[in-house]
Formats: structure tokens, C-alpha cells, sequence
């Protein structure tokens, strides 16, 4: 059976009835596949017979080799980075996927698909306006840590961090390899409380607070829209003006915004990376949305959720760390505004706007 048999909501987040006793598939769904390669039919079943966590964690596992060979051999180490906005859609499509074809109810899980799918396209096109998919691009943060770090040990980093730790998520268990339980591993796990609403699905009608989570969720995709557009009006104004020389007329920032090189107005004036917060807020809101459905205050799969608040305070500091050697003044900026939550008390960002003579906030 690939479902476990549940009676209460509670019991959907329990790991060792939902989770445990599925984890030998891995052992034999290799064979399995290999086997019903050219059998569509077959393949269709196997898919159906496999629990859809197992089956998601053993695609995640798949495609880890993919991204380590192809960075070593072009030694460009976004390979992750151009899926990244993708992965946790795919997995998400799958329980949707899987719910149908078993019969299950999905207005929730299909309200989910929906808004993922969102996600994925906002991320996806701001990451390729940026140039992500360009043959040869690469995260400038990449080439910095290869400065700090010998070859050897950066193929390391590369094989548990980069190609593994990004792409999957360790179920720390003892039947597992010890390798993945050293690992705090993202794209797979943040999507792991989709398995819980697909197991409480035809236990837990939709109701109102559903519309509430739906709404939270579309908040957040928005809100990082915006910054996204904002901190690009301000980028592409100030890449023209540093090629030109002059500030472009169709805008109404100032040369001395420009001069200082980064973006203090707007949502950027209230949080110094409302693109991150976003991005917090939509994963965070997922997990809870599963507690929510079971009526438990926590469960197993917040590790998804909290390896992400981790990778984002690790990551952030360190682009925060490498633009303050860039810019003298984001200091100050650090001193006025929220890394990202809005400060509640303090200066301001208004103090250091006078300090510099900033112009005119953008519309």
C-alpha cells in the first residue's frame, strides 16, 4: 500500500506511521524502474504503488550526480541556482499529481498547485531578465568563495553543499546513508509538508482559514515581486547613468543615489532584503498550514522550513558582508533598516537619506 491508513488528522504527521515504514521502496525502486523502462503502463503503476514522499526524495536524489558533473566540467557551480525557482513547483505538481490520480479530494492541494506554479514563474523570470541563463553566468558569491577555498576542498563543498544540500532533504533515518544525515538539504524538504495536506485530504474538508493560507501565500509572491521590480527599475537606471554618465530622464532617482550604489527607497527603505522576507514567508507559511491541518503545533517536516531560515541568514550575511566592502555607506543603511523585518524604533532610513542627500523617493 502506498498510502499509510490514517483515521485522524493528527496521525497525518505522525513520521513513523507516514513516513517509516515506506522508506525500504528506495532499495528496490531503482530495479523497479530499470525494469518497466519501456512498459508506459508499468511505469504508470510503479508510480502509483510508490509512496509519492519516497518517490519525490528518490527523483531528488536522482538528479544530484546531474548537477555535480555538469559544474565540474564546466567548473560554473549554478547549476542549482538555475532550477532553484523550479524544484519545489515539481515536487508540489507531483502530490497534486498523485492525489488525482488515487482519487483523493484536492481542492486544497490544487489551490497549492496554483500558487507554487506562481512562485515559480515570478523567480523563474526574474532570475532570467537577470542573465541566470546566459551561457557562462554564475553567482558572483561562487567565484569569491573559490578565492577562500583550495580546490579540493571546494569539490567537497560542492559535492555535500552545493549539488546535495541544495537539492534534497536528509530524512535522518537510520536506514538511510550516513552521508545524507550530515545534511540540511532544501529544494525537496520545503515542499515536504504538501504531503501531509495530500494524507489529510479526505480527512480535513476545506474551509475559510484554507482561503486564509491561500491569501498569505499570494501575498508573499507579491510582495517579492515588487521588490524584485523595484530593486530592477533601480538597477537598470543606474547601470544606464554609470554607461551614459547621465541620469535618465524616464526615473526620479538622483546622481547620488546612484553614486552610492545601492537602493534605499521604497520597500527597500523598510527591510534591506524584502525579496528574502518574501521568500521566507512563503515556505514558513506552507509548514504552518500543515500544523494547522492537523492540529499539531509542529512536525517532522519543519525541518524544510527551518533549513531554509538557516541557508538565508548564512547567505545573506555573506552578500551583506561582501557589498559593505563595496559600498562604504551600506553601513549605515545596516545601522537604519531591518535586515528583514521594518525596525520599530531607531533613526531610520530617513536620517541617513538626509545624511547623504538623497533624492526623492521613487513612486
Amino acid at each position: 500500500m502506498a498510502l499509510p491508513l490514517v483515521k485522524s488528522a493528527l496521525a497525518c504527521s505522525d513520521f513513523t506511521r507516514t513516513v517509516q515504514p515506506y522508506i525500504p521502496q528506495l532499495n528496490d525502486l531503482p530495479q523497479q524502474l530499470w525494469q518497466s523502462a519501456t512498459n508506459p503502463q508499468a511505469l504508470k503503476q510503479l508510480y502509483l504503488n510508490t509512496n509519492p514522499l519516497i518517490s519525490a526524495f528518490a527523483f531528488s536524489l536522482l538528479i544530484v550526480p546531474i548537477f555535480l558533473v555538469i559544474s565540474e566540467i564546466n567548473k560554473n557551480y549554478s547549476q542549482v541556482d538555475r532550477v532553484w525557482s523550479l524544484l519545489p513547483t515539481v515536487y508540489n505538481l507531483h502530490y497534486v499529481a498523485y492525489a488525482h490520480a488515487k482519487g483523493l479530494p484536492t481542492q486544497r492541494l490544487d489551490s497549492l498547485a496554483i500558487i507554487s506554479s506562481v512562485w515559480s514563474i515570478r523567480l523563474t523570470f526574474n532570475y532570467w531578465r537577470k542573465g541566470g541563463y546566459e551561457i557562462g553566468s554564475e553567482d558572483y558569491r561562487w567565484e569569491v568563495l573559490r578565492k577562500y577555498i583550495n580546490p579540493p576542498l571546494f569539490f567537497i563543498f560542492n559535492v555535500f553543499f552545493i549539488s546535495l544540500a541544495q537539492s534534497v532533504q536528509s530524512l535522518h533515518l537510520s536506514s538511510v546513508h550516513p552521508v545524507l544525515k550530515m545534511t540540511q538539504i532544501l529544494l525537496f524538504s520545503v515542499s515536504m509538508p504538501t504531503y501531509i495536506l495530500l494524507l489529510a485530504s479526505p480527512l480535513v474538508p476545506s474551509d475559510n482559514i484554507d482561503i486564509l493560507f491561500t491569501q498569505v501565500l499570494l501575498a508573499s509572491v507579491f510582495l517579492a515581486f515588487t521588490a524584485d521590480q523595484q530593486q530592477w527599475n533601480f538597477q537598470s537606471a543606474k547601470h544606464t547613468y554609470q554607461r551614459t554618465a547621465k541620469v535618465p530622464h524616464a526615473t526620479s532617482f538622483t546622481a547620488l543615489d546612484f553614486d552610492r550604489g545601492f537602493r534605499t527607497t521604497g520597500l527597500w527603505a523598510l527591510s534591506r532584503h524584502p525579496n528574502f522576507l518574501a521568500e521566507q514567508t512563503t515556505w514558513v507559511t506552507l509548514y504552518t498550514w500543515s500544523c494547522y491541518i492537523t492540529g499539531d503545533f509542529w512536525n517532522w517536516t519543519g525541518v524544510g522550513a527551518l533549513g531554509y531560515l538557516v541557508l538565508f541568514q548564512a547567505s545573506t550575511w555573506f552578500t551583506e558582508l561582501l557589498t559593505a566592502r563595496k559600498y562604504p555607506e551600506y553601513k549605515k543603511y545596516q545601522q537604519r533598516v531591518g535586515k528583514f523585518v521594518p525596525k520599530l524604533w531607531g533613526p531610520g532610513i530617513g536620517d541617513l537619506r538626509g545624511e547623504m542627500g538623497e533624492g526623492k523617493k521613487e513612486k
